[in-house]
């Protein structure tokens, strides 16, 4: 697949073997059971190493694997309230939200108003805060209260460990109409 008359070849531990003729380069790379692959293809003369490509493309794979174990993919998760809640439906969902930020996900809190609910709106940013106050030492306010219509929706996100041992992030969930 290299088209240059001339190239720069490397040798497989590294060491260099000078500006040669491609096709001679190819010779010596067959003789040794290995294949030329290039390297720098935009330098003058390109720069093809002499190596196992198959090997190469697998230790590639084996480091991007390796990389993709250390990462942990946040998801937002939605739980979806009501003005009136009862005591203990608001605890189960208060629970699952803990979990989710104890898997370090980020939690969107719904208040959902219907009908007549619009006219104590205030109910909903006091549902909001009270949550705030209950995960003030797991998670932090990543978006404010914010009314969009019959919704109001806050983001909390999970405090960082540098944050959690300084006494985590408060910020004030109240915001305007």
């Amino acid at each position: 697949m290299i088209r240059i008359p001339e190239i720069r070849v490397v040798d497989e531990d590294g060491g260099q073997l000078g500006v040669m003729a491609t096709e001679e380069a190819k010779k010596m790379a067959e003789e040794r059971g290995l294949d030329l692959v290039e390297i720098a293809p935009n330098v003058r003369p390109p720069v093809c190493k002499i190596m196992d490509f198959g090997k190469h493309k697998y230790e590639l794979n084996k480091k991007v694997r390796e990389s993709k174990k250390k990462q942990h993919v946040t998801h937002l998760k939605e739980i979806k309230l009501r003005p009136k809640i009862e005591k203990h439906d608001l605890e189960f969902k208060m629970r699952n939200a803990r979990k989710f930020f104890e898997q370090k996900d980020k939690v969107k809190f719904t208040v959902i108003f219907r009908g007549r609910e619009m006219e104590h709106v205030d109910k909903g940013y006091s549902l909001l805060e009270k949550i705030v106050e209950d995960f003030s030492d797991v998670a932090n306010i990543e978006k404010s209260a914010v009314r969009t219509g019959r919704i109001i929706s806050l983001i909390m996100g999970p405090l960082s460990e540098k944050n959690a041992k300084k006494g985590g992030g408060e910020e004030n969930a109240k915001d305007q109409d």
